[in-house]
């Protein structure tokens, strides 16, 4: 005689199902108010961060008259790189120190140069400089802000503040960004913990339900934004978190594996002996990988003037070993020995994770493709900030109208 033991494996189907929908409410419920907490930051990290993706061609499209040239017919070489830097001290006061500079991207584009200068009151203006490098040129000049005011001067400078700082001062912005997007990341997790389909249903969690109303439309529009755009949300809001707050990460990849982390490194300043300019250390930095293209020359870079290192980062360096085409170089100022090399090629599992954070935050780990999908991620952000509200808002109606 057998027993049919059929009604207790559906029993225990049922409570196993039970369980899951159970958990899957607590998650809801973290999801939930994580949203509507941080959804707005959520929103205005997106947009800026959907701008940011194509700052340089916006930038360029603002300001054409100077951050764009026309390259000379036939073979158009630059002038040498000691004469490009030197042409932009030219149109600033002595005391200007030279921070930053950014290599012309393409044929037509301008060499830029920053440059920080102190004030008799105390406050700092940062000025940025742009040279037509085939004539050594000014093509012009802008006054980017400064340390007293909160704006930034320019459209651009303004985006970047907000998406970074929120045009909070430093010492707050970094707590508040890095501390957000950490629990976005949760939030984007819990949402998808949320979308798993218990039933089996994936036709249904995919896409949208035909002939649906408003309140259906409403709740498949939030999920499927959040599905969609969850591959490249979390390395995003990940990688933003590194970037604000490096000093926290960098310990916790440690435990798995070496970094380093090339704004750490330090010059040693040698009595008598001065700093190399930015055109010898991107020579230096060319002896190591001749090929490639110079991209940002930092100077200085959150540090004081007598012990900041020089990087210099390359683009589109072909070389086996990595699919990223970036490295940076780190150096001494006054001995130009290299203190940092940034290749994907040659460093620690640690070390190349970090190298991805920059390129993924910005879509140009995959190019073009990666861009667009990280700008159209970012206009994701606020309709799922503006679906989610208004769920919230229809469950709590049919509450009060239930009660």
């Amino acid at each position: 005689m057998s027993l049919d033991i059929s009604p207790f494996k559906h029993l225990a189907s049922l409570q196993s199902l039970s369980a899951l929908k159970r958990r899957r409410h607590y998650w809801l419920t973290v999801h939930l108010w994580l949203g509507l907490a941080l959804g707005a930051l959520l929103s205005i990290y997106g947009v800026t961060g959907g701008i940011l993706v194509f700052h340089v061609e916006i930038n360029e499209w603002l300001n054409a008259d100077t951050l764009t040239v026309t390259p000379p017919r036939g073979k158009a070489v630059y002038r040498p790189l000691p004469e490009i830097f030197k042409a932009g001290r030219t149109v600033m006061p002595d005391a200007a120190k030279l921070t930053f500079a950014t290599y012309p991207r393409n044929d037509e584009a301008a060499f830029i140069q920053s440059y920080s200068l102190a004030k008799p009151d105390g406050a700092v203006e940062n000025w940025q400089v742009c040279v037509d490098p085939y004539t050594a040129r000014v093509t012009g000049k802008h006054l980017m802000g400064d340390s007293e005011s909160w704006l930034p001067n320019t459209f651009i400078g303004f985006v970047f503040k907000l998406h970074y700082a929120l045009l909070l001062p430093n010492d707050v912005s970094q707590v508040v960004v890095g501390v957000s997007g950490a629990l976005l990341v949760i939030s984007t997790l819990t949402g998808l913990i949320v979308w798993w389909p218990l039933t089996g249903k994936w036709r249904q969690a995919l896409g949208f339900k035909a002939g649906a109303g408003p309140v259906r439309f409403n709740y498949d529009l939030h999920k499927t934004s959040g599905f969609y755009t969850a591959l490249v949300m979390i390395p995003v809001l990940f990688s933003g978190v590194y970037m604000v707050l490096p000093h926290n990460v960098v310990p916790v990849l440690e435990l798995f594996s070496p970094v380093t982390y090339r704004y750490w490194f330090r010059s040693t300043p040698v009595s008598g002996k001065e700093s190399l300019n930015m055109a010898e250390a991107i020579a230096r930095a060319d002896r190591l990988y001749p090929k490639g293209r110079p991209h940002w020359i930092y100077g200085i870079y959150g540090a004081d003037e007598a012990t900041a290192a020089y990087t210099v980062c390359k683009d589109n360096v072909d070389r086996p070993g990595s699919w990223l085409q970036r490295v940076c170089v780190v150096m001494d100022r006054y001995s130009g020995d290299y203190l940092d090399i940034d290749d994907p090629a040659t460093g620690t599992a640690g070390e190349v994770f970090t190298h991805w954070q920059w390129p993924l935050h910005s879509g140009q780990a995959f190019g073009m493709a990666g861009r667009i999908l990280v700008f159209l991620t970012g206009l994701a952000c606020p309709v799922l900030f503006v679906t989610g509200f208004i769920r919230w808002r229809q469950k709590q109606r049919a509450r009060q109208k239930a009660g």
